[in-house]
């Protein structure tokens, strides 16, 4: 197994020679016990309101890391910081870079590049000062439940080797008082590492991938402690080269299922998926809680458990807790 991107020395440049984006790796400074989290976002504002607020009550930091946004998402992430009272958490900063899309594009990316993905999670996790990090995405929102496990966990992780799974369950986001939850697809994905040049992303076949070393311990958030944003009036495919990127492999199984489901859901055919984990939940009459609040503070605490029948599990390649396998 080879990272692809050398961790020897205090630096690595980028084959564009832009040195105001080379990686100063972060353990060639001091670091502060705690866990940082990284928030990389594109035109997330309309989910900041929801993603922003629990990370900052639970990380020692958030590092939000701006990818040309058209939308005004920093400017909202630090308004949302601002009127929670914690703005002395966030750092925002900016990647002026256009990053190669999961796929094909991803794979033909030379990864010292500041187009590559591996460059982006690298330079963007560079920015951290604490020796625990965890990777978030702009549209992945914690439950109650799951903000006051990782706040706990927040302290008790750091300095210790040990990779943080966190669950993930689809939001599919039709109005302010409707929306669809897929509990059908098993998924926890690593998101949460040790800070060190033990712990390096690496080029992966269809997107970055964190690699560590075999050994360490493994801690998974329960189902039910997040939820993945999905809004169906907008394109959640334009990350990937094209749907065709994930049409056969096992890696991307999810992907699949992803994608079936929000066509079928944007064409109104959700209840022939009803059977395999799809659940419709719409705000009750009288109330008005958006739909993310209502599921989160009032459908999920109630519903049984186990949240994903057994029967419906479906295991995909990122589920499995392993040290990964680099792309050349």
């Amino acid at each position: 197994m080879t990272a692809v991107l050398g961790t020897a020395g205090d630096s690595a440049a980028n084959r564009e020679g832009d040195a105001d984006f080379d990686i100063v790796w972060p353990w060639s400074r001091p670091q502060r016990a705690g866990t940082g989290i990284v928030l990389r976002v594109k035109d997330e504002a309309r989910s900041m309101p929801w993603v922003l607020p629990p990370l900052l009550r639970t990380a020692t930091e958030v590092v939000l890391v701006d990818n040309e946004s058209s939308d005004g998402t920093p400017d909202v992430a630090r308004r949302v910081a601002e009127e929670a009272g914690l703005s002395d958490r966030l750092t925002v900063t900016s990647y002026p870079f256009r990053v190669s899309r999961c796929g094909p594009e991803h794979l033909h990316t030379p990864a010292d590049s500041v187009h590559s993905l591996v460059w982006f999670y690298s330079w963007s996790f560079a920015h951290l000062s604490t020796t625990y990090s965890v990777k978030w995405d702009g549209d992945m929102v914690l439950t109650q439940e799951g903000e006051e496990l990782l706040r706990e966990l927040a302290w008790r992780l750091p300095g210790r080797d040990a990779v943080l799974y966190v669950p993930r369950h689809s939001l599919y986001v039709e109005s302010d008082r409707v929306a669809y939850l897929d509990l059908g697809l098993f998924n926890a994905e690593p998101f949460g590492y040790p800070m060190g040049p033990s712990y390096p992303h690496v080029k992966a076949f269809e997107w970055e991938l964190r690699i560590h070393p075999e050994g360490v311990d493994h801690v998974k958030l329960p189902e039910g402690t997040c939820l993945e944003l999905k809004y169906l009036d907008s394109d959640e495919f334009a990350h990937w080269t094209d749907v065709d990127a994930f049409a056969t492999s096992q890696r991307t199984r999810r992907k699949r299922r992803e994608h079936q489901l929000f066509t079928d859901l944007v064409e109104g055919r959700w209840e022939s998926h009803a059977a395999s984990g799809l659940h419709r939940i719409e705000v009750p009459a009288g109330s008005d809680a958006h739909v993310v609040d209502h599921v989160t503070d009032v459908w999920l605490p109630a519903a049984e458990r186990p949240l994903v029948d057994p029967s419906l599990r479906r295991l995909t390649a990122q589920d499995r807790p392993r040290g990964g396998r680099a792309a050349s």
